[in-house]
């Protein structure tokens, strides 16, 4: 037998089968159909499974690069604490000075500074003599004995200012408190 008449006799002992076991309707259209359905479904699935992952993608890009933008502010505004605390320091010693041109031009130039600083997000932490002693928000340094029995428990002395930036604090307020 040639190749050709054995194909069709393949074909034709399928064509048989199927008529048979459905009752003569044809059932390899029915197939096709029912496989094409089941890869479409797979498709569509995929196809979810990754649009869903694209967008959590999206989501966790956008959220570091938030976060990136905070951290070299951050880093940024820690650098320059030391010059701002230094400058605080020679305007209290400029202060004290009769050039009324010096402390003037001294001033302009320290608001600009922190006002500069602010408008980075930048925000002092208030802590004063006499409130209470909380470790969320100042670093104790010393304990020394408290002058009266009022400061016994609560901040003496501040030391070196805290600041925040944000609802984070990224230099704790260095303070003295009474025993």
């Amino acid at each position: 037998m040639s190749q050709e008449s054995t194909e069709n006799i393949e074909k034709d002992n399928i064509s048989e089968e199927n008529v048979s076991e459905n009752q003569g309707i044809p059932t390899p259209e029915l197939t096709v159909e029912e496989q094409l359905q089941e890869e479409l479904s797979n498709e569509k699935d995929k196809f979810l499974r990754l649009f869903a992952e694209f967008e959590n993608y999206k989501r966790r890009t956008a959220k570091e690069r938030i976060d990136l933008f905070k951290t070299a502010n951050q880093e940024v505004l820690q650098a320059m604490l030391p010059v701002l605390d230094d400058f605080d320091r020679a305007w209290a010693q400029v202060s004290k000075s009769d050039d009324e041109a010096l402390v003037t031009g001294v001033q302009l130039i320290h608001d600009k500074l922190r006002s500069t600083l602010v408008s980075k997000g930048l925000e002092e932490v208030e802590v004063r003599a006499g409130d209470a002693f909380n470790a969320d928000f100042a670093e104790a340094i010393t304990q020394i004995p408290a002058p009266n029995d009022k400061l016994k428990g609560k901040i003496v002395d501040v030391i070196e200012k805290g600041y925040k930036l944000g609802d984070k604090i990224i230099r704790f307020p260095k303070v003295v408190i009474g025993q």
